[in-house]
């Protein structure tokens, strides 16, 4: 099978985790091996297909370096799981714009190298796919990356809250340039948001009535600062809407990032209530504390993403690719059942 060429934007402990799981899984050779991965194959394709060939950042602890190297420099957090080996891509200085929040600027420390032209580099790496990994704060800098694949002629793969898989616009732009576009906001393997939707479905399907219910999350890394003081209303709206979509009626839901605390590094505690009622109204309550560690989380999700975004260019498929959007992100341009999901996921990728 042909290379599937990636940019990454932002190298943060999400691209860490993506890079550090290209590295291990490349060893893998039985079926064991692929423990951790939902498709270890996709359309024909392994993780093996994946190569970057280019990568951006504004922090001067990594602009310059080696990506195998910046992965590793902080602020990140992520866990070190894997060894990566050269790679042969320096990262590049992107544009700051506003990539850096009032809460992160004493974390992040900008470069005062010259930003690259990033649409030529882009070409010049022949990249088919473009990924954004930035802060979910950087709705200008997502912008600016969004409009450098269009010029380059590449996919676009928006992992932020930040709307432009969801932004008829944006898609329409994305449809009239016949590229790919999917997004917004990651979907985690095993995340909070799909394990509340999987508990509301499971108990509605059960005959339990909901008439209420909550999840709070508390992380550690960057990401987590970032959304408290921008995005926290976004990513809120986006997670209740989401979690909403697990049963067919309207009940009380709060789902959102709540708190930072340092200590926690990458790992994040997600807390869910569920009150309801069962069979001759019975009262039904349910307390869960759940524990992940989040660059992981990102990693098998976004290699599917990856893998089915290229069968969009092989099938020359334009604009939101909503079975896509749908798999892997909480704010598609459409929601759908997980069931649905599934299946239209399964169906895309096999035809």
């Amino acid at each position: 099978m042909p290379e599937i060429k990636i940019a990454l934007i932002g190298i943060g402990n999400c691209a860490s985790a993506f890079l550090q799981g290209l590295s291990y899984y490349e060893k893998a050779t039985k079926p064991e091996d692929f423990i951790g991965l939902r498709n270890p194959t996709l359309a024909g394709y392994t993780s093996n297909n994946i190569k970057i060939v280019a990568a951006f950042d504004v922090d001067e602890r990594k602009v310059g370096l080696d990506l195998s190297e910046a992965i590793y420099a902080k602020p990140n957090n992520a866990p070190k799981f894997s060894q990566v080996p050269k790679t042969g891509v320096k990262v590049c200085k992107g544009p700051l714009l506003d990539g850096v929040g009032e809460s992160t600027k004493d974390i992040i420390q900008v470069s005062d190298k010259e930003d690259v032209a990033v649409a030529q580099i882009l070409k010049d790496f022949g990249t088919e796919i473009v990924i954004n990994l930035l802060p979910s704060g950087a709705i200008k800098a997502t912008e600016y990356y969004a409009r450098q694949a269009l010029v380059a002629g590449c996919a676009f793969i928006n992992t932020t809250p930040n709307f432009i898989a969801s932004d008829p616009i944006w898609a329409s732009d994305f449809s009239h340039a016949n590229l790919p576009l999917v997004g917004d906001d990651l979907i985690d393997q095993i995340g909070s948001t799909a394990l509340h939707k999987t508990l509301l479905k499971l108990l509605s399907d059960s005959g339990v009535k909901i008439s209420e219910t909550y999840q709070l999350d508390v992380g550690g890394g960057t990401e987590s600062v970032d959304t408290l003081e921008r995005t926290r209303e976004t990513k809120r709206t986006i997670k209740t809407k989401s979690v909403a979509s697990a049963i067919p009626y309207k009940t009380q839901i709060v789902a959102g990032s709540t708190d930072y605390v340092d200590f926690l590094q990458n790992k994040r505690d997600s807390y869910f209530y569920i009150n309801g009622v069962y069979f001759c109204n019975t009262p039904l309550k349910i307390d869960i504390k759940f524990q992940t560690v989040d660059a992981p989380n990102a990693g098998s999700v976004l290699l599917d993403i990856v893998r089915a975004v290229k069968v969009a260019l092989t099938k020359k498929h334009s604009g939101a690719i909503y079975p896509i959007c749908a798999y892997g992100f909480k704010h598609p341009p459409e929601l759908s059942t997980i069931v649905d999901t599934e299946e239209e996921f399964k169906h895309y990728t096999n035809t």
